[in-house]
């Protein structure tokens, strides 16, 4: 990423980038020495280990590569800053904490949960999200899922109404997401042409989108819930909303109420 970022900074710069990923031993590292020879040029290294280092520093210098060790300043400024010594161990950014097992458990809820299902474990999720099909209720849920948040979402149909549970729920932040009726249609049409289906259906029928949505806007305001309309947002513009909805109702203690966005 940091060479990306500096390469910026040249016109036309025609570069081929090798990456070697997590080397975190001598001996991994001796593995790797022959394709720095085989392809040669400037070496960007992060190695921490004191032995490893100093065998790739001397391994370029009889290959005659320039060896640039990225880390060093930014730790430096830190350990000046932090008042102490980095502790030198290999791969401890990748260390898997409690944060990360609490996104795997959010990323599983949230795919058992999706579009309806297990409506009976609701009550476990920190966000539900409803809209009518084709809202982006899927990728948005699976994009808070790696944030941490467990999430539930399920498709509005005028002929099948939800299931009692989703007026009940205490915990979850239930939020709707609505959009423009042409903008809408214009998705649904993508997906049928998807499916190689070229009728015209109720499914993308205007008058029949419309009355979807407003089916949809009469059960939000109804119950006080959050709305969203992602017309003009993207997935990532559409989550940053919902978890600053979710802190704000977090803050204040209370549940549901938010005012639409």
């Amino acid at each position: 990423m940091l060479a990306k970022a500096a390469l910026a900074q040249f016109e036309d710069a025609d570069v081929v980038r090798h990456f070697w990923p997590m080397v975190r031993s001598r001996q991994h590292l001796e593995r790797i020495l022959p394709e720095l020879k085989g392809n040669p040029g400037l070496v960007l290294f992060t190695l921490v280990n004191l032995d490893t280092r100093t065998r790739l520093e001397e391994a370029c210098g009889q290959l005659g590569l320039p060896a640039v060790p990225i880390l060093d300043r930014v730790t430096e400024a830190l350990e000046k800053a932090l008042g102490q010594e980095a502790h030198g161990r290999p791969g401890r950014q990748h260390a898997m904490d409690q944060a990360y097992f609490n996104r795997v458990e959010a990323i599983q809820f949230t795919i058992a949960h999706d579009d309806g299902i297990g409506w009976e474990n609701w009550e476990e999720a920190d966000i539900v999200l409803a809209g009518v099909s084709r809202s982006s209720k899927t990728p948005t849920s699976i994009y808070l899922a790696n944030r941490g948040y467990k999430v539930a979402n399920i498709p509005l149909v005028v002929e099948s109404p939800p299931p009692p549970k989703l007026y009940e729920l205490q915990n979850p932040m239930v939020v709707g997401l609505t959009t423009a009726p042409e903008r809408l249609i214009q998705i649904r049409r993508n997906r049928l042409l998807t499916l190689n289906e070229e009728r015209e259906t109720d499914y993308v029928d205007n008058e029949r989108v419309k009355d979807e949505l407003k089916f949809a806007r009469r059960m939000f305001a109804d119950n006080g819930w959050a709305v969203i309309d992602v017309t003009r947002r993207s997935i990532e513009e559409t989550a940053a909303a919902i978890i600053r909805l979710h802190n704000e109702r977090k803050a204040r203690g209370t549940r549901q109420g938010a005012k639409p966005i």
